[in-house]
Parts: structure tokens; sequence; C-alpha cells
């Protein structure tokens, strides 16, 4: 296992949520929640992806975020900044200011909406990963970004030292044994639910929703797996799915976890237009899922 590029990001990786108050960005809150997931273990913090509601960010705001939390984590956990976008030269600028301000690493989603031909997806990663020397971490996820990064590309953007792993949010377990068969890229799982059955076959974590309400619950799931013992995994995994659904299947994310934050008294639960909160027959069954996991009182 420990042979892959990327195997110090193994474990999980919470993409944790933007906190906003009024409007602005709430950084009290936000170094509170980087706290509570340092002391639960968590291996590393993925700032300002799309859980953390990076569209609707300003530029300034986006280079804050980042800073902040590297600054929280003090070294304590690796810090894999959100800096992707649909234009090479704004993912190039964020990634330059991530590695500036001390980032282990980067998270590069596929270039969403505008829909690059494969060679297209391959020389945009080139072009981030030639100019700023921390490792990145492919994101793929044609849920969100209109196009799948064909497991050939990633082939090829595998022989690029520094592009080191993949989120793996295609649902297909079949593209992500192509990527383990083909490549020494760490794969991370980038849907909750998926974990267990992606690690089953070689992936090595997740970069988790469900990790900013229950980290310590994945990371035992996680290191079961990683343990080989998978008897124990998919007995968190049955644990944890129900929540793990309910933070896809209620509403777009990050709208559902963000909803749960607010129920556990851990976030105001304010989101950004376009992103709505839930309707109020979703937050009863988020309640409800919530009271069952053991999370809140009855």
């Amino acid at each position: 296992m420990g042979s892959r590029k990327g195997s110090d990001f193994a474990g999980v990786g919470v993409a944790i949520v933007t906190p906003f108050r009024d409007g602005k960005l709430d950084i009290k809150r936000l170094q509170e929640q980087i706290d509570f997931q340092i002391s639960s273990g968590v291996t590393f913090l993925v700032p300002v992806g799309t859980t953390g509601e990076s569209p609707t960010l300003s530029h300034d705001e986006h280079e804050r975020v980042i800073s902040e939390v590297i600054q929280a984590a003090r070294g304590r956990c690796k810090v894999m900044a959100g800096t992707g976008s649909n234009c090479t030269a704004e993912a190039l600028r964020l990634t330059r200011w991530a590695a500036k301000e001390g980032a282990d690493a980067s998270l590069q989603v596929a270039p969403y909406y505008n829909k690059p031909t494969q060679r297209g997806f391959y020389e945009h990663f080139k072009a981030i990963a030639s100019e700023v020397g921390i490792p990145h971490c492919v994101y793929n996820i044609p849920g969100r970004s209109a196009k799948n990064i064909e497991p050939e590309t990633i082939a090829k953007l595998a022989d690029i030292p520094n592009i080191t792993m993949v989120k793996e949010a295609t649902g297909s377990l079949d593209q992500c044994s192509q990527i383990l068969n083909t490549t020494n890229l760490t794969v991370l799982s980038g849907d909750d639910s998926l974990t267990l059955p992606m690690m089953s076959i070689g992936a090595q974590g997740v970069i988790s929703v469900a990790g900013n309400i229950v980290p310590g619950d994945l990371l035992a799931m996680v290191k079961a797996a990683l343990d080989g013992d998978f008897v124990l995994a998919a007995k968190w995994h049955h644990k944890l799915f129900p929540l793990c659904r309910d933070m896809l299947s209620l509403a777009t994310n990050p709208i559902p976890v963000k909803a749960a934050m607010m129920l556990l008294r851990r976030d105001t639960g304010e989101l950004r237009l376009p992103m709505t909160a839930l309707e109020p027959a979703e937050l009863d069954v988020l309640r409800g899922t919530l009271e069952r996991f053991g999370l809140m009182g009855h």
C-alpha cells in the first residue's frame, strides 16, 4: 500500500464547510471546526472544496479561508486546499497562493461547465502541476463537472511526478479498479457511502462530507479497512450509511450537512444563494436520522 504516490494522505480527509454569519465569513466558528476535526484525529483538512461553497466565495474570501485553515491547523494535521477552477489561470493563481501559505497539497476539481476534451483535461492539470510543486489531487466528479476524466487520461496524468492522488467520485467501482490497475496514484473516495467498497479494491481513504459531523466514526471505519479488518469496517459502514445517504439524497451538498450542523448547534446553517435551506419535511427526515444515529436527544 505504501508504495503508491500520495500514500501519506491515506486515511480520512474532511471537506470542511465554510461557516457564515450574517452573510460574512465566520472565522471564529471556522477555527472551532478545525480544532474539533484535529482533536478527532483526522488525517487532513480540505477547505474550500464544493462542500466549502467555493463557487460563491469571492477571490479574497477563498484565499482567506485557505490561509486561516493553514494557520489554525499549525501543522497538527495536513491541509489539502481546494484551488480548482474551470479557468486554468484562476486555478493556477489560487494554487500558487495555497502553496505560498503552506498548504501540503491541492485539490483540483475537473473544470466544470466548459467540458474540456480529454486532451484539455490533461493540459489543464499538467499546467498546474508543472507550475506549483506541491502534491496535487485530481478530483473527478462528472455529476457536477458534466464530464468524466477517463481512466486513460488519469493514467497519463499519473506520469507527472507531483500529481499523486485522485479523488474518485464517479460512483463506478470499475473506473476505480482501472485507475488502481494502471497507475500508482493514491485513490481517495469522493462518496462517503462508497468508501468501504472502494477500499476493498485498494483505495486508501476518503475525502468526506459526513466527517464534518462524525469524523471519529469515519476514522474507525477507514482504520479497520486499512488494517484489513473488513468485518469490523462493514459494521461501521452500515452504521454510517443512513447518515451518508442523507448528506447527498435530501438535497445538493452542502445543504444537508450544514442543516445537520445547525441542528447539532455547530453552525448557523447559513448558506449563500443559489443554495437554499432544506424544506421543513426534509429537515424532519434529517433530524430523525441524527436521532437514530445517537447524535441528538429524541
